[in-house]
């Protein structure tokens, strides 16, 4: 039976519409049951801190609980694999940050590809790092310290939370720039690190700035310079490395990101959700605390922000040689 040209451009019409049709009714759906957000990190850890800030900003903006659930080990790279292998439905979610892309070139053999596999959703907080030394040392600036490493070459200890760790590429991208020879020594973790530095067994490190202000404030360590591209709110009278070294930046950032095939109305929402989390006060003030910035941006603004810190750090990884344990 023929139908009419009418009638047919009607039909034709209708089915052209029921995918996009589809795809607005699972975004409104979602989310109809609990959502997870995998970090690989401790309980305790500030990437812990952060994800649980936030899983309780979407649980009351989404009216579904978001659970953190804690995968640590292989440097984030378990967690990571556990997102990559899950249904691409916006019930995983990844707490990615800047272990992720270092791993990228750190690891040489991983069963994903990160920046192909994980798709971006959302930044959430950017932390400075803080060039510290012992108070016993010489420097007491960027320029001094840069001076005295290029008349001591080698005989300056640096300290780091562990191999490819946010800490050490940090003081590898200085060492490189700078043109300065440091020896690396790797401790399991932060804390250990810190403790040496300020006692004396290390003589440089590149901390958070939540985990360090509190002994710079004290006396106890010497901050030469935060590595954010402009000046902490948390230390203001503290210089950026970029003022002496211009185009130096390292940073400590949390995004999220959900396996790659998710429904970008799906990936639309949660980024709706979370920056409108970091528009408020309180998560502000809270973010703060744990000595960042909120990091607002679209799918596609992460997605070039996290290629672009990939792609730096692995410069990075190779000029240091740096291998995992």
């Amino acid at each position: 039976m023929k139908l009419p040209r009418r009638n047919f451009l009607h039909l034709a019409a209708g089915a052209a519409a029921l995918p996009a049709i589809s795809r607005i009714a699972t975004a409104q759906a979602y989310p109809s049951r609990p959502v997870r957000l995998i970090i690989g990190y401790a309980p305790g850890a500030s990437a812990d801190t952060t994800a649980r800030l936030m899983a309780q900003w979407l649980s009351e903006r989404l009216g579904q609980s978001v659970v953190v659930e804690s995968r640590p080990g292989g440097g984030t790279n378990i967690a990571t694999e556990a997102v990559v292998r899950a249904t691409p439905d916006g019930y995983t979610l990844l707490m990615v940050g800047t272990a992720q892309a270092i791993n990228a070139t750190l690891y040489d053999k991983l069963n994903f590809h990160f920046i192909r596999d994980i798709t971006p959703v959302a930044g959430i907080i950017r932390t400075a790092l803080v060039l510290v030394v012992h108070p016993s040392f010489p420097a007491k600036t960027v320029s001094e310290f840069i001076a005295y490493a290029k008349a001591s070459p080698g005989k300056i200890s640096m300290a780091s939370a562990g191999i490819g760790s946010g800490p050490h590429v940090a003081g590898e991208l200085f060492k490189m720039m700078a043109g300065v020879n440091m020896v690396h020594v790797p401790y399991r973790g932060g804390g250990p690190a810190l403790t040496d530095l300020l006692g004396g067994q290390v003589q440089v490190y590149f901390p958070t700035t939540v985990s360090s202000i509190g002994y710079i404030r004290a006396g106890r360590l010497r901050a030469l310079a935060v590595t954010t591209a402009t000046r902490s709110d948390a230390l203001p009278d503290i210089p950026t490395v970029a003022e002496f070294l211009p185009g130096y930046e390292a940073s400590f950032w949390y995004g999220v990101g959900v396996p790659k095939n998710t429904p970008a109305e799906i990936v639309d929402k949660l980024n709706e959700a979370i920056n409108a989390g970091l528009a408020k006060p309180t998560i502000k003030a809270r973010l703060a605390d744990l000595g960042g910035v909120p990091m607002p941006m679209s799918p596609a603004e992460f997605g070039k922000f996290i290629a672009d810190e990939t792609e730096k750090w692995a410069k990075v990884v190779k000029f240091s040689g740096a291998k995992p344990d």
